[in-house]
């Protein structure tokens, strides 16, 4: 089974850029384990502008994009070296995709792209990919990890794919400000009223809120690939999800005929 599990930057560093290493961690040794058991695991990570940030301990407010384009290539160099620490604790190896919207737009390179993954894969490695945002300008940006995590899916037919974010999954209102708000377990179809209740983006270091992760959903049920957004906060999840428990809210792919 061939999943692609994306994570956030508020499941992998604090408000001060600096690395959640205890979540981090807990991240690797979880993933490390599926693998084991059989899985191919591919990973679409943000953090690299956030850790960037914390690095060199500049503040968040009033980036420009060359210093956000800087502070994301300072940022990757310890995203790497942290997934490749505590990876290769587990015997794993990982292998860094850095990605633009040409990758995906561009026949050949979209060619190139599935089979240098593939290739990965069957090396026994772990992709891990990013939108490459030391040189992405507006007509280069694919937008955000959501939608990178869903075109990935698609590209080489995955069978899932997770968003684990930190909240606990899509609701009928924003649960920070209703208490009536309920979660919704699943989805089949994504309704005009599935669209209306996603918000905006719920936590300050990260980029991505409900909106994109609807727009996600679209791409990958689409083309037959299940969805699940969950908490991250505990990546234990990943056994729930992965064994059929009712975890998060999850998207059901469009069955091909």
């Amino acid at each position: 089974m061939r999943v692609v599990i994306k994570i956030g930057t508020s499941t992998l560093a604090y408000h001060t850029g600096h690395p959640n290493i205890r979540h981090i961690e807990n991240f690797c040794k979880v993933v490390s384990d599926i693998k084991n058991s059989g899985y191919e695991i591919i990973i679409v990570s943000s953090g690299a502008v956030s850790m960037g940030r914390g690095q060199a301990g500049i503040e968040r407010a009033g980036d420009s994009l060359s210093m956000k384009q800087a502070l994301a290539a300072i940022g990757q160099c310890e995203l790497m070296y942290t997934y490749d620490k505590y990876f290769g604790e587990y015997n794993h190896n990982v292998g860094q995709l850095l990605l633009t919207a040409s990758n995906f737009s561009d026949p050949q390179q979209h060619k190139n792209l599935i089979s240098t993954m593939n290739k990965l894969l069957e090396l026994k490695a772990i992709p891990i990919i990013n939108e490459n945002d030391t040189v992405a300008t507006q007509e280069l940006k694919i937008g955000d990890n959501d939608t990178l995590a869903a075109r990935v899916a698609t590209s080489i037919n995955a069978d899932l794919m997770i968003l684990l974010t930190d909240i606990d999954g899509l609701f009928t209102a924003d649960p920070n400000k209703d208490p009536d708000a309920k979660l919704l377990s699943q989805v089949d179809e994504i309704t005009p009223d599935i669209e209306a209740v996603a918000g905006g983006a719920s936590s300050k270091v990260g980029t991505g809120g409900m909106a994109t992760k609807i727009e996600a959903a679209k791409i990958a049920t689409a083309e037959g690939v299940d969805m699940v957004i969950a908490n991250g906060r505990n990546p234990d999840v990943l056994y729930d999800i992965l064994e059929g428990k009712q975890v998060g809210t999850k998207f059901t792919g469009v069955k091909k005929k």
